[in-house]
């Protein structure tokens, strides 16, 4: 049986590649504060399969001898400050989590000789503002916000750990993810945001005027991509998205009609770090890994939505 740990595996993407993970016959070690992430979303992982829980903050130095001594086949690196918003007010916390964290799972890889790491990393934030839609790999990064910062600066640590150790990863740059277990009170997520607060009777504030534009990417295809990195590796990074940019607005308009319910946002002042429009070109993933998006938006949501409503309301 292969052995994975997973850093933030009890957050919102962490917790569907447990799923995912745990169906491919995975034992899990699961890694992460609580800070954000939910044990119930593990409640159907740990029910159909072999997941041990461990709770620390990733940025900590025990991180390394407790990912060493598991001595796992492969790591999922999804343990991250991910609240751009923050990381603009507290640009030492982000780095603290996101560079001194990675760094911990480095070494532990290192010391464990694990045959692949796997790194969330995000496109959007780490390319920054660009006309080049949809984005590609070796478009210019300029990162915006901190978080950006955050998210690029790693690479680099991948890179000089693969050179000098022969570690072998995959850095995977994530478009704007939604699906279940997105918790509308966290860091991010807006669509998870905006069906909280349809269904409980509440305006949704946009923020900006709502022409700006994200690539949305469904849960189950990231955590399909996640696996097939760990199966394939490679040492570089990739872009994975759906290569469809889609404006703040039509998301809106997308979401009354899952949910059925037609209330008027509250428009507000955009803000500080957030960029323009965002959209990843995934070609090269597909060439690589055989992999591409397949949910369309409209479906996406209208799961997202149906699993909201059976287990929120």
């Amino acid at each position: 049986m292969p052995k994975s740990v997973v850093t933030g595996g009890a957050g919102f993407i962490g917790s569907n590649l447990a799923d995912r993970l745990v169906d491919e016959g995975h034992e899990l070690l699961v890694v992460d504060d609580l800070s954000s992430g939910s044990l119930a979303n593990l409640k159907d992982a740990r029910r159909r399969g072999h997941v041990t829980i461990h709770q620390i903050d990733i940025a900590h130095n025990e991180v390394v001898g407790l990912i060493h001594d598991y001595r796992p086949d492969y790591i999922f690196h999804l343990a991250a400050q991910v609240d751009v918003r923050r990381s603009v007010t507290d640009p030492a916390h982000d780095a603290h989590v996101n560079v001194l964290g990675t760094i911990n799972v480095l070494e532990a890889a290192r010391l464990a000789n694990v045959e692949r790491l796997v790194f969330a990393s995000s496109g959007g934030a780490t390319f920054g503002d660009t006309f080049n839609i949809p984005t590609p790999e070796t478009q210019e990064r300029r990162p915006e916000s901190p978080y950006g910062v955050s998210k690029y600066v790693v690479e680099e640590y991948f890179r000089w750990y693969h050179d000098t150790y022969g570690l072998d990863y995959l850095s995977l740059g994530f478009a704007n993810v939604y699906g279940p277990r997105q918790d509308p009170h966290g860091e991010a997520g807006v669509v998870a945001i905006w069906i909280g607060d349809l269904v409980g009777g509440r305006s949704p504030t946009i923020y900006g005027d709502g022409t700006q534009t994200r690539d949305f990417v469904y849960v189950e295809d990231v955590t399909d991509a996640m696996f097939r990195a760990s199966q394939i590796g490679g040492s570089r990074y990739l872009n994975i998205g759906t290569g469809v940019e889609t404006s703040i607005m039509r998301l809106y308009e997308e979401i009354v009609e899952a949910t059925g319910i037609d209330v008027a946002p509250t428009m507000a002042a955009a803000r500080m770090g957030e960029q323009l429009r965002s959209c990843l070109d995934a070609s090269a993933a597909l060439q690589h890994l055989g992999w591409e998006a397949w949910t369309p938006l409209s479906q996406g949501i209208d799961e997202t939505v149906a699993w909201w409503r059976a287990t929120q309301v």
